[in-house]
């Protein structure tokens, strides 16, 4: 955005008190509750100092928009329906307060969905203006090298919304790569535990076979970086992955919470290279046509550009 000529003020943790630390603010709102008016007081505070030369607020969640409203500019609102946001995350609390949730839909001027899914929700409830603008991903010039043997990536939470369940059971006797911190890390004993970006993208250009067993989801970052480095993906179709993944073409969707199935289509790519290939290679061709960051950019500067009018 910086680079189009936009001026950004980033409100986010830190800029605000009582965000509740590494475990993240649904976590913290959860286990203290109490500190919920303290906290969105703080967050209202710090929005209206951002806001007061600002043209137009960009919001992020659904529950957010309770607090941009006090900085009276125009709202445009990014819905993302993170899984690990439980009972905060935005596809339920649509499903499950549907009235509530034209209420706060209403307040923004345009409503930005990261899923097809979300943006359906979204219009069904009477948001006014929903558009599906996908998270943007860096596309890497050039497709790495598979380590030798071939290495298994998971990359995400160790959280049981994850699927971590289904991926110890499933990749058993597997060379299994596992990225990530989180509750279920007994579990996982090899786990390397939170890693740099740069890391991850070293282990995305070793990997053959990138797996995302979740139960939730939004849009998953690691699924459209593996896609881009043009990675051959096991997923589930839950969230805004059936969006990017096609069964067969750009990945192979299995049910959630079957590690059985879940071993056979590891199994399945990690027998045959060339079924790998062509996954990956249609998988990159399909993000860079949806998620580059071009493209995500224009969209969101028209989205923009409608909301101040």
């Amino acid at each position: 955005m910086r680079a189009r000529g936009v001026e950004v003020a980033v409100v986010g943790p830190g800029t605000y008190r009582g965000f509740g630390g590494s475990e993240g603010i649904a976590a913290s709102f959860r286990r203290r509750p109490w500190r919920a008016p303290l906290v969105l007081l703080s967050m209202g505070a710090a929005v209206r100092r951002a806001g007061r030369d600002a043209d137009l607020i960009h919001a992020h969640w659904l529950a957010s928009i309770l607090v941009v409203p006090l900085a009276w500019r125009p709202v445009v609102l990014t819905l993302h329906g993170s899984g690990s946001a439980g009972r905060f995350e935005d596809l339920q609390l649509i499903s499950r307060r549907p009235r509530l949730a034209r209420m706060l839909l209403r307040r923004a001027r345009v409503v930005i969905a990261v899923s097809e899914q979300l943006a359906e929700a979204a219009g069904r409830v009477g948001a006014r203006d929903v558009r599906w603008i996908p998270n943007g991903v860096e596309i890497p010039a050039e497709v790495g090298v598979e380590a030798d043997p071939p290495e298994v990536l998971f990359v995400g939470r160790l959280s049981p919304e994850k699927g971590i369940h289904e991926l110890v059971e499933a990749a058993r006797g597997l060379n299994l790569v596992v990225a990530g911190d989180g509750p279920l890390r007994p579990l996982v004993p090899g786990a390397l535990g939170f890693v740099p970006h740069e890391e991850v993208e070293r282990l995305l250009v070793r990997a053959a076979v990138v797996v995302l067993p979740s139960h939730r989801e939004g849009l998953p970052m690691v699924l459209l970086e593996a896609m881009a480095h043009g990675r051959a993906v096991v997923a589930t179709p839950v969230g805004g992955i059936p969006s990017l993944v096609e069964d067969g073409r750009t990945g192979l969707l299995v049910p959630s919470g079957d590690a059985l199935a879940l071993r056979d289509a590891i199994d399945r790519l990690l027998a045959d290279p060339e079924l790998r290939r062509r996954l990956g290679e249609a998988a990159r061709e399909r993000v860079t046509e949806l998620c580059s960051w071009e493209r995500v950019v224009d969209e969101t500067l028209a989205a923009y550009e409608s909301a101040r009018r």
